[in-house]
């Protein structure tokens, strides 16, 4: 009979490991409730061992939203029941299944070991704890209300991404047309085209407007062909760069922000992180000044956090914060008379909330408006694109035709 391994919390929160004899994990598992011991993980001798050796030889993969989610609430039922944190990251090291959460546990664990709080050792691993996610864990450590804290913060990581998901969604079939209709362009113009032509020239036809316009497109896209993939190629590498600077980033927000169809959705999906993240940080006991300034930070929108700086200078000034919100843009007069009536009614956090799901509904709404308007525009460019390529070639065929008949 093999020998498991097994991390538990006993019926008073404590924190039990040990070995049991089980034929399987679920008997293993099994034998733990009979003892009124809740298993954390059970594992063999030699799956652990196999399980370390996989980590460090795994190259560091991406922390998805799900499984930074499973890892946070993980961590809270722990610290619930009252295991020390540095013994909560020393089981999920062992427990994770994802080898980068497992090896970033160990490195935490040992920060925290050495004296660190745990937003200090998380704030070490920006790539997978946002600044949001440190700064709420930091003022859970100051409340002395940590799980609590956490669990807002779990909240706001599935909220924000069931927003990505359906705004992902939503441009998910346009994309995929475009891309669609930029690659049939391509094959037609690079390949069938140039099949066609030299058939044409020996038949001595004079072509149709379509069918020139068609050649010589053909003829630029072959002759010019490398040179413009090698444009576009560069002209992405020069923007991704152009990127790193927040002039370059506020334009780009600014612009989007702007644009018909996709602005509004925009529009909405800040709103509601906006107010999702103002509520959690109000609730965690930070100033309104400081949130404006962990907004400005977090909101990942140069023209927002632009708008935020404004902000901080007239709360600065003493003044509320809806006023200077009046004059502030991309914020819908909705949002701004419900702080306003949250600041005077003293329910400043719960007018946040109801601000949050009010958009939430909202951009629904209005991701289906823009699904409902792109279909048709696509519609369209699909008929003209086939009616063009149609023309182009069956016209000449059809005159071919007409010769030989006379």
């Amino acid at each position: 009979m093999p020998t498991f391994l097994y991390q538990a919390v006993d019926e008073k929160g404590r924190f039990r490991k040990g070995q049991i004899l089980a034929d399987n994990p679920s008997e293993a598992n099994e034998k733990l409730f009979q003892e009124n011991l809740q298993p954390i993980s059970v594992t063999t001798e030699d799956s652990s061992s196999a399980r370390s050796a996989e980590e460090s030889s795994h190259r560091q993969r991406k922390v998805k939203a799900e499984d930074l989610v499973l890892y946070t609430k993980q961590l809270i039922t722990m610290i619930r029941v009252g295991i020390p944190v540095a013994q909560c990251l020393e089981i999920l090291q062992t427990q994770s299944e994802h080898p980068t959460l497992a090896r970033v546990s160990r490195k935490i664990r040992m920060d925290i070991e050495d004296g660190a709080s745990l937003s200090e050792a998380l704030a070490k691993h920006p790539r997978i704890f946002s600044q949001l996610y440190c700064t709420i864990v930091s003022a859970g450590e100051k409340s002395g209300a940590l799980p609590a804290s956490m669990e807002r913060l779990l909240y706001l990581i599935e909220h924000e991404e069931e927003v990505q998901q359906e705004v992902r969604s939503a441009l998910r079939y346009p994309i995929f047309v475009v891309i669609a209709l930029a690659v049939a362009f391509v094959v037609m113009l690079g390949w069938v085209v140039p099949t066609f032509a030299g058939f044409f020239e020996r038949a001595d036809l004079e072509l149709p407007l379509p069918t020139r316009i068609c050649l010589g497109l053909s003829a630029f896209l072959v002759d010019w062909g490398p040179w413009i993939v090698a444009v576009l190629v560069l002209g992405f590498i020069g923007f991704r760069l152009a990127l790193q600077k927040a002039s370059v980033r506020l334009r780009r927000d600014r612009l989007l922000l702007n644009a018909p169809l996709i602005g509004p959705v925009l529009v909405k999906a800040a709103m509601t992180r906006f107010a999702s993240i103002f509520a959690i940080l109000q609730r965690s006991g930070y100033l309104v000044l400081e949130s404006t300034e962990i907004l400005a930070r977090t909101m990942n929108n140069e023209a927002l956090a632009h708008e935020f700086s404004h902000l901080r200078e007239s709360l600065q000034e003493g003044k509320g914060i809806s006023q200077p919100l009046r004059a502030a843009r991309y914020f819908p007069p909705l949002v701004v008379s419900m702080i306003a009536i949250g600041e005077e009614t003293g329910k400043l956090e719960d007018m946040l909330q109801k601000i949050s799901e009010h958009y939430d509904v909202e951009l629904r709404y209005t991701m289906k408006k823009m699904t409902s308007s792109i279909g048709p525009l696509l519609i369209v460019l699909l008929t003209f694109a086939v009616g063009f390529f149609a023309l182009a070639i069956y016209l000449p065929m059809w005159d071919l035709t007409q010769m030989a008949i006379d």
